[in-house]
């Protein structure tokens, strides 16, 4: 069906969104296609960081990039890429989707309450914006 997939990866609840996902990715994707899983670490902001030392930045990003590296190995049979960005989710996740030339991104959506009618949540943005399929899961 998909010769390119995109997983917005989340990684609390330890992965178990992403793994649920890549799971389904499985039953989705054309023989010899790929998944790219993509988790986005939010900006912080200049004041901020500045008082964060440079070590510890460092230290998330490889954590980050060892969670993906874990999932993306139960992916077995399957081209599973990782991407780790800094900046805003949605925007990030798009512009993952564009380079990966992925015709479908598969985000996670909670449940949506009261403060997501006003903001938007990431989901939201992505299903506004993409150019491509988006399927939301719960």
């Amino acid at each position: 069906m998909y010769k390119s997939i995109v997983i917005a990866a989340a990684l609390f609840n330890e992965g178990a969104t992403t793994r649920a996902a890549l799971a389904k990715a499985r039953s989705l994707l054309d023989a010899g296609g790929t998944v790219t899983l993509v988790h986005v670490i939010d900006e912080v902001p200049g004041y901020v960081a500045a008082s964060i030392p440079k070590a510890h930045m460092s230290a998330r990003m490889s954590d980050v990039k060892a969670q993906l590296e874990n999932i993306a190995a139960e992916g077995a049979g399957m081209t599973v890429n990782t991407v780790v960005r800094e900046g805003q989710p949605a925007a990030s996740i798009l512009g993952a989707a564009k380079e990966a030339q992925a015709d479908l991104i598969m985000i996670a959506s909670h449940k949506p309450g009261l403060s997501d009618y006003f903001i938007g949540s990431t989901a939201a943005r992505i299903v506004r914006h993409a150019p491509i399929s988006v399927l939301v899961t719960r």
